[in-house]
């Protein structure tokens, strides 16, 4: 079986046992990760319904990528300018493709929010000082 998942901005085609460099994710060396950003998975020449399937992945490592050199230069006025630039990178072994998607809490936050609106308009206004002391 196979999936296409999005992370970092880009695609990758990943089956289980494959191993992917994608931009930096948090995490240490044999960290699990989830990419629940399933775009599309599919067995043999069938494709299937990638609503709420998760890719599992392990880390191998956290690396940067090759020195890229950024080098300008205008013709005839003196101006050169150079720069490198490594990108971070993390390297995945995809170890299963399927599973259940983890359920957002979404709901209970939206009953809390309904019995703090509830808790809200049974508190009683306090008197004011001032009023008693005309009442004397």
């Amino acid at each position: 079986m196979f999936a296409i998942v999005r992370t970092g901005g880009k695609q990758y085609r990943v089956a289980a046992g494959d191993k992917i460099a994608v931009e930096k994710l948090p995490g240490n060396a044999g960290d699990t990760v989830s990419l629940d950003d399933v775009l599309l998975a599919g067995d043999g020449g069938e494709v299937k319904d990638a609503k709420g399937l998760v890719v599992s992945a392990e880390i191998i490592a956290q690396e940067r990528g090759e020195k890229v050199i950024v080098f300008k230069k205008r013709r005839r006025h003196n101006y050169r300018r150079k720069q490198g630039h490594r990108q971070s990178l993390t390297l995945l072994r995809i170890t299963a493709v399927g599973g259940a998607a983890p359920k957002k809490a979404a709901a209970p936050k939206a009953e809390k929010v309904e019995a703090a609106a509830d808790a809200a308009p049974a508190k009683k206004a306090a008197p004011k000082k001032a009023a008693a002391k005309k009442a004397e």
